[in-house]
């Protein structure tokens, strides 16, 4: 339950400095240019695990470290190095790089967090029922 409130608060966040910006609004330069980036990677990953778990009907489903590793160096070359290189309208940042894969290891290392805790409560149920 915890990880879905932390997702839509996550989620809540981006939207706001996403709207602020387009209405102009003056922002932190920290929240401007780096909050959002910070928050890409484990949104995104947060909504596909979340797809995946009811697809495959196992809400323990976990998303492999290769995994998030190779997505957050997607967005890292797509965003930071391809687009930037195509379209006038995008710059290239080191940071929003380091960004990205910080917030992959922040979901990764979330996502591990809340397993131990369903391992846990699985291994509690089972016992209630054997005693």
């Amino acid at each position: 339950m915890l990880s879905k409130i932390l997702y839509i608060i996550m989620l809540l966040i981006a939207a706001s400095v996403y709207v602020l910006q387009k209405v102009a609004t003056p922002l932190p330069l920290v929240v401007n240019n780096y909050l959002n980036d910070l928050l890409c990677i484990p949104l995104v990953l947060g909504a596909l695990i979340f797809i995946i778990r009811k697809l495959k009907h196992d809400p323990r489903f976990t998303l492999p470290f290769g995994f998030i590793f190779i997505l957050s160096s997607y967005y890292a070359i797509f965003f930071e190095y391809y687009l930037p290189k195509t379209n006038i309208r995008y710059t290239s940042d080191w940071i929003d790089v380091l960004l990205y894969f910080l917030g992959g290891i922040l979901f990764y290392l979330f996502q591990r967090v809340r397993d131990k805790k369903v391992v846990k409560m699985k291994e509690y149920q089972i016992n209630r029922r054997v005693d």
